[in-house]
This record gives C-alpha cells, structure tokens and sequence, in this order.
C-alpha cells in the first residue's frame, strides 16, 4: 500500500481507492468504534448519502478485499481495509490539528477542509506536517 496525491491510496495492481472510498473506510472504521455491528444504514447516515450509494461503493470495496459483508449483514473492515482506513483517519486528523491549532481556523470549517485536503496531500507533505507539528507543540 501507498498513499498517493490527488488520487487515492494505490493498491497492488492497477485498483486505486478513490477519494470517496477512502471517507467510507474511515467512516466505517469510526462507526466500528462507536458500534461493533456497523450497518449500511449507519454509514448512509454519517456520510449523508443514500443507502443504494452506500451498497454501490461496498461492493467494490469488497472486491478489492478492504471490507467484508454477508448479503444484508454488518459491515466489517479486512485487516488492509483497516490499515487504510488507519491511515487516512491519522491524515485527517494531522490537517485538522494544523487548520485549528497553528493556523486558527475555526473547528466546523477546519473538519470540512481537511476532510478536502486530506485526499490531496502527499505522503512527504504529511511526514513534514507531523515533524513541524511535533516541534510546534514542544
């Protein structure tokens, strides 16, 4: 796995997870703490879109082996859809952190713009982030 800009999180192969796919995997994983049995209606409900979209963006994470559901059953994520969704929460949460803490921006319009960025910001630019973050907080 790798994060790439812009795009997604490159998968082995030529599968990219897409910048929605990414929020329903860290919308999953957030939904798996508060819950151990996540439901498509759960996830339809946090994200705000329809139960039918919902079933349509399953299906291909299903296929690419980073969530697991029987038909009509909970919603799980697979121990790579997991790591990814890790991974993306870790970034969205480092772009929040900057937006409120250094740069001030107030926390509703800081949430929806990191929730942008955290799709378009590469590797390196988090990496750096984290180090400048640590050195702030010292």
């Amino acid at each position: 796995m790798r994060i790439t800009s812009g795009k997604g999180v490159a998968m082995s192969g030529s599968r990219v997870v897409s910048s929605s796919m990414q929020d329903y995997l860290e919308a999953i994983l957030n939904l798996s703490e508060e819950n151990p049995s996540v439901r498509v209606t759960d996830i339809a409900e946090r994200l705000h879109v329809a139960k039918a979209s919902v079933n349509e963006v399953l299906g291909n994470l299903k296929e690419m082996g980073l969530v697991f559901q029987e038909r009509y059953g909970p919603v799980s994520l697979t121990p790579a859809g997991r790591e990814y969704a890790i991974e993306v929460r870790r970034r969205h949460g480092l772009l929040l952190r900057f937006l409120t803490d250094v740069l001030g921006v107030d926390r509703v319009t800081a949430e929806k713009d990191a929730c942008r960025m955290e799709h378009a910001v590469s590797p390196q630019t988090i990496e750096r982030l984290v180090g400048f973050l640590e050195k702030f907080n010292q």
